[in-house]
């Protein structure tokens, strides 16, 4: 009997996702500032889109990758935010067990790309800074294009075992205690042996994101040390104003992945709820954030906002 019941554990359909197991009365409180939230991101990255689209004089690398940027953003609010509050709204708690490993997929993959994209825009300015002469000859909309296939490819050939991992697993309960499905989430509710499999998505993880962010921090420290020998008055605040929109957002993204990680680490001693309330938070704040900071920081994007607005 116990092996027959051990069989029909592999024919999971869908998994149940359980948000917040100890705090549910929480879910339509925090359903509102999570929704302004995704109307918010999707409207602000959606606006630089078209702003960079239709302002000619934004037609350039770095504006291209910007895009880059927030159609990622996008991706990663629509994988997520739409399931998270029909949950809270509606309580539609089944997911399927195809659409459970596609979104698992996409938030790994789309999330490491975030972080090479990142990684690109801090060359970038490396090069606007420290050669300037030679910015023009070296990115090149070329490069943007091989860049982006760069970003793509890497994080995608690399994450994409995690899902297919987790899916061949054999499962004996359908419950994720989570508004997500991650991997963690999902895999430690099979019957297997999972050792192999967060090695794994350990290994890549920290890999890709680790070595993102060693080559930005490389970057930065060029274009400071190319930045305080600059003698030119006014020169030395131009410069760091045109990184410090970079650094902002790579600052904030790497502090918030650091925190989930820390309260995924120290489970024992933080609520479980923590860690599943920033793990929704990192899918939405900086997609919220991106497009608003540069709007705001950039006067470039600031006078295309303007512009597009008067043609409405």
């Amino acid at each position: 009997m116990a092996a027959q019941s051990n069989n029909s554990s592999v024919l999971v359909s869908e998994f149940l996702l359980i948000c917040f197991p100890n705090y549910q009365t929480w879910q339509h409180w925090l359903s509102l500032p999570l929704s302004l939230l995704f109307l918010l991101a999707m409207g602000a990255n959606a606006t630089l889109l078209i702003t960079i689209r239709l302002e000619a004089s934004l037609h350039e690398p770095m504006y291209y990758l910007l895009s880059l940027l927030s159609l990622l953003d996008i991706v990663l609010c629509l994988t997520v935010i739409p399931k998270v509050l029909a949950i809270f709204w509606f309580d539609l708690r089944p997911i399927s067990f195809s659409a459970c490993f596609l979104q698992m997929f996409i938030m790994n993959s789309f999330l490491t790309m975030e972080s090479c994209t990142f990684m690109v825009m801090a060359y970038d300015r490396y090069v606007a800074i420290c050669h300037p002469l030679r910015y023009s000859s070296i990115i090149t909309s070329e490069f943007v294009v091989r860049a982006a296939i760069f970003i793509m490819a890497r994080n995608v050939l690399l994450t994409m075992p995690i899902p297919i991992l987790s899916s061949q697993l054999r499962y004996c309960a359908r419950i994720i205690k989570n508004c997500i499905c991650t991997n963690m989430s999902v895999s430690k509710l099979s019957c297997d042996d999972i050792t192999f499999n967060q090695l794994y998505q350990f290994v890549v993880g920290w890999t890709l994101l680790g070595s993102d962010l060693i080559l930005i921090i490389l970057s930065y420290s060029f274009i400071l040390k190319v930045v305080l020998r600059i003698k030119a008055e006014g020169a030395v605040a131009k410069a760091l104003s045109t990184c410090g929109s970079h650094f902002i957002l790579i600052l904030f993204f790497s502090t918030v992945l650091l925190v989930l990680v820390i309260t995924n680490l120290a489970r024992e001693r933080i609520p479980p709820d923590v860690p599943i309330l920033l793990n929704i938070l990192h899918h939405l704040i900086p997609p919220a954030l991106n497009p608003i900071v540069y709007g705001v920081r950039t006067k470039e994007i600031k006078q295309g906002i303007q512009n597009l607005l008067r043609r409405l």
